[in-house]
């Protein structure tokens, strides 16, 4: 039977345990959402062969890199496209969990409009051990989420339900790091897609983790690789979040999004961003995102490259 969605990753190694535990922790969600629903792994790191095998998905070991061995996000999307039939593909952070009301949303979606990009803000949670996956696991993750979880600010893109055409040519992203999933914000709603932010229809929840994986064990946001792609993907200026969707899901029924004070304050930011961190334009800018982060009551960081 051909899918209806197929969901596609790009895991870190399985060595360290607790990356190990969140990420056979998504995966099995993934498994567990519904019929129609295929799940590739795609690269090479150790330890996703035997995972690959032991939750019995499909892997795709041959994807391409950039010069320090990070594979690029091009390569992983075009292995995607390449061995799936369905029409509708996902890509998820392999740390991300998500229930039923996932493809309930996408099939929505799917049957209203042609050209989408799904997109949301997710929720942080902290997981230590293996879920147990019997018929009532949703609603226990619900309500830990609702006791114990926190909603991320609008810069967080963890996930992609798109039109199995879109995305096509991409610049060569390096997955993992910051920038590439805020230019196809940017990119989705530059080519006149229907860009759908579907926070209040959908509850994904990353599982929260240190970045010892990464060099020096410093949060992406702060390596080379971050401010290469933000470069790649034409500057701050592009760098969207959820905020920049053009659309929205209220009862079912995709809608052009109205316009509001975060967003027009938002546009105001976009159109103030420097290089130049210093000067009158960027203390304006400043200004303006600590307003916006009062009034979605947003303590956090929330922009990339630690703007």
């Amino acid at each position: 039977m051909t899918p209806f969605l197929t969901i596609f990753t790009a895991p870190k190694p399985f060595t360290d345990p607790h990356i190990a535990i969140i990420q056979k922790n998504a995966i099995r969600s993934w498994q567990n959402i519904g019929e129609g629903v295929d799940v590739l792994l795609i690269g090479d790191e150790e330890g996703m062969a035997e995972v690959a095998v032991d939750l019995g998905v499909r892997q795709l070991p041959d994807v391409e890199c950039n010069e320090v061995g990070t594979p690029l996000v091009r390569s992983i999307f075009d292995l995607a496209r390449a061995n799936s039939p369905a029409p509708v593909l996902a890509y998820i952070n392999a740390d991300i969990l998500v229930m039923s009301d996932f493809v309930e949303v996408a099939k929505l979606v799917a049957s209203q409009v042609k050209d989408f990009l799904v997109i949301g803000q997710r929720w942080d949670l902290d997981v230590r051990s293996e879920l147990d996956y019997d018929p009532c696991w949703e609603a226990r993750l619900r309500e830990n989420v609702q006791i114990n979880g926190s909603l991320h600010p609008p810069a967080g893109s963890d996930y992609f339900i798109f039109s199995r055409h879109l995305f096509v040519d991409m610049p060569e992203f390096a997955i993992g790091r910051a920038g590439w999933d805020n230019w196809a914000i940017y990119h989705g709603v530059s080519s006149g897609w229907w860009v759908i932010t579907v926070t209040e229809s959908v509850m994904i929840v990353h599982q929260n983790h240190d970045y010892a994986h990464l060099p020096g064990g410093q949060i992406h946001y702060d390596l080379e690789e971050s401010r290469k792609n933000a470069e790649l993907g034409g500057g701050l200026a592009n760098m969207y979040t959820v905020l920049e969707g053009n659309s929205v899901l209220v009862g079912g029924k995709v809608q052009s999004v109205g316009p509001s004070l975060t967003r027009i304050l938002r546009k105001i930011e976009l159109q103030l961003i420097t290089e130049e961190q210093q000067g009158l334009r960027w203390s304006t800018l400043r200004r303006v995102r600590r307003l916006r982060r009062r009034l979605t009551g947003s303590s956090r960081d929330e922009s990339i490259l630690r703007l």
